[in-house]
């Protein structure tokens, strides 16, 4: 009998569905996020997380001259700020060989690369190897809702081909090669992705602000995985003329973060990109998760005493958001890295506003820094290359040294404000039993944004059968490929496993024309594999092949009736893959009644394999075999090795980034 509802019954139901949607609302929007990637190039010879973290270790400023083939700085030089046309500094932070690019590599004519702001030649790089490092084939990309998220400021490019007066310049290409869209735009339209493209101009702020709205369209479910973070080239003398007058610039080309001597900032160029998932997501994929992103929040300054002039009330605001969203309390933070571009009233201010945030209750004082004193300030992806500072210190757990500080700022109240900053390297400080940092970034247009980011989750272990496995290596061409297998076989040590090697680079690179295979059931047999190849040598187990890549690519079936199979078959794949026998257990449960027996018995007992061979009564048990072969494709999916980027024209292949 069914019991209709009175009125209030439903309208009380109705508010528990409301209350139930809201909850489940709350719920995602503070869905925490997970790093499963990252790429970045910047000043001193930066060109991954592993290469980052040696010049933080050796506490190296990488900041220097002004490279001699970009323009004839010395002739612009003055230290009088009032000097027109001049600039009152020698050095900055800058990338080597930013005219490298491989167009082939990406499908482009070299007419149009020529066209390219050098930024999106870079940021088509770093995506790649954010990609590759997150263990995801760009390649396989194509169709899905992906995200790119990019942060950029400087237009010196398009500067520089219109001072030129050439007309023919202005081609068909000059449009799009100029324009900042294009810059998350091309990286879309190169693999295909689906997901929202979004190119952030907030000047300083603009990567941390691009790496928020990728964790807020993920949360969304505007896409399911997205590459976010920013870009910066210094290619033209006039934003350095400009910043002179402003008084902005340090003289010596340091920033000084948080010193007495602080009086300007350092110009400084460089990429960084993170790939992004919802950590739920990369859970359930066996992603490698680098960190984890609690929160994240942007505002802005509103009336100040300046258009460029910082607001420490709307920086705190900003903190404040990010750390609800987080759910978490100041206390629960042991370290910031503080935007800190090293002015007389930016620094002060700051500081300020962290202390009014964090001082409240802690038993030690909150530990900040800048990675602005070892690079200089990257302005467009600024943010971007501290949260990658900040991820590797987390991963390290150790602080790298803050660089130039002899005095600290008299005009910070450190003891009031409960804020310390170590001139040397210390352990990351651990807070009931965590790890957790904030990043700060903020825009001289008044576009602030904080970050806060966490250390992993332990990964579980996993288990790996003793057996040989198959290693495949590819590049564009045989140069390439010997100098990958070179950085493979280097990488390799007698902890990594082969089953791990297998995976990364079966599924988590694309694989290219020029291909190499190395069949290893040990570390010792893998490394000695790759070096043949590096050399170009015969060796046992390695096969090189030229293979033409199909676009797209063909897939053959073969149907090969009876007698196809063999006594036995399969019995050492159920004994050694997990996954396999799990789905092949399946099976046997569902075909035991109908056949009265064990498929096992089949399969693996060759007497009764053979007497069924000619029955034909063995093809459900071969369909089980199927099953299971298909059922198990993934069974290696998650892997701990690091992956490694394709590298370019005129450069050569780094190290593994730090596991």
């Amino acid at each position: 009998m069914t019991t209709s509802l009175n009125p209030l019954q439903k309208a009380f139901m109705a508010l528990q569905d409301a209350e139930a949607r809201i909850t489940e609302l709350e719920v995602a929007r503070r869905a925490p996020i997970a790093v499963v990637g990252l790429g970045c190039r910047a000043p001193g010879g930066i060109v991954d997380a592993d290469s980052f973290w040696r010049l933080l270790k050796e506490e190296r400023d990488a900041t220097g001259p002004v490279p001699a083939d970009r323009w004839d700085h010395e002739a612009l030089y003055d230290p009088d700020p009032e000097a027109p046309g001049r600039v009152v500094t020698r050095n900055g932070g800058f990338l080597d060989c930013i005219d490298a690019f491989d167009p082939e590599f990406f499908g482009i004519t070299p007419r149009e690369a020529a066209g390219m702001d050098p930024q999106q030649r870079l940021v088509l790089e770093v995506c790649w190897e954010a990609l590759e490092s997150a263990g995801q084939a760009p390649t396989r990309l194509s169709g899905t809702s992906t995200g790119v998220f990019i942060g950029a400021a400087a237009s010196d490019y398009a500067y520089l081909q219109l001072q030129t007066g050439d007309p023919n310049l202005l081609d068909a290409h000059f449009a799009s090669g100029m324009a900042h869209s294009v810059l998350s735009g091309r990286v879309a339209y190169l693999l295909g992705l689906q997901g929202p493209a979004l190119t952030i101009d907030t000047a300083c702020s603009s990567s941390l602000v691009a790496i928020h709205t990728a964790c807020q369209a993920l949360r969304a479910g505007d896409c399911r995985l997205a590459l976010a973070g920013g870009v910066n080239l210094i290619l033209a003398p006039d934003i350095f003329i400009a910043l002179s007058r402003a008084r902005m610039l340090a003289p010596d080309g340091r920033c000084k973060t948080f010193d007495a001597a602080a009086d300007g900032f350092a110009r400084g160029e460089g990429c960084a990109i993170v790939a992004l998932k919802l950590l739920a997501d990369a859970v359930a994929d066996r992603d490698r998760v680098l960190a984890v992103i609690r929160g994240a929040a942007i505002n802005q300054d509103g009336p100040s005493s300046g258009l460029t002039a910082p607001n420490g009330t709307a920086q705190e605001a900003v903190i404040r958001a990010a750390l609800a969203q987080a759910d978490l309390a100041p206390g629960a933070v042991g370290y910031v890295e503080a935007h800190g571009t090293g002015t007389e009233l930016g620094d002060p201010l700051e500081a300020r506003a962290l202390g009014a945030v964090f001082a409240k209750g802690r038993s030690r004082p909150l530990l900040i820094g800048s990675v602005k004193t070892n690079l200089g300030h990257l302005e467009g992806a600024a943010g971007a290359i501290g949260l990658v500072k900040t991820i590797v210190s987390l991963r390290q757990g150790v602080v790298p040294a803050h660089l130039h500080l002899n005095k600290p700022s008299k005009h910070i109240a450190w003891d009031d404000l409960n804020l310390t900053v170590s001139p040397k390297a210390v352990a990351f400080p651990e807070i009931d039993g965590r790890r957790i940092a904030g990043v700060s970034s903020f825009g001289f247009s008044g576009t602030n944004a904080h970050v806060i980011v966490e250390a992993p989750p332990e990964a579980p272990a996993r288990a790996a059968p003793a057996r040989a496995w198959a290693l495949p290596l590819s590049a564009p061409d045989a140069g390439r490929l010997a100098d990958l297998a070179a950085a493979v076989a280097a990488a390799i040590t007698p902890g990594t496993r082969p089953a791990d090697i297998a995976r990364t680079l079966a599924t988590g690179r694309a694989h290219l024309v020029e291909r190499a295979v190395v069949r290893a059931d040990s570390p010792a047999a893998a490394k000695a594999g790759f070096g043949a190849v590096a050399k170009g040598l015969e060796a046992p187990g390695v096969v090189r092949a030229r293979v033409e890549v199909r676009d797209p690519p063909r897939t053959a079936f073969l149907f090969a009736g009876q007698g196809a199979q063999y006594s036995g078959m399969g019995s050492a794949l159920y004994a050694a893959a997990p996954a396999f026998r799990a789905a092949f257990d399946e099976c046997d449960t569902l075909f035991e009644p109908l056949l009265n027996r064990s498929i096992k018995t089949i399969i693996f007992e060759p007497r009764e394999a053979e007497a069924l061979d000619q029955t034909g009564n063995a093809q459900p048990a071969l369909f089980a075999f199927g099953y299971a072969l298909a059922a198990s494709g993934d069974a290696w999916a998650w892997s701990p090795w690091p992956p490694w980027a394709t590298r370019w024209a005129n450069t050569r292949p780094p190290a593994l980034a730090a596991p």
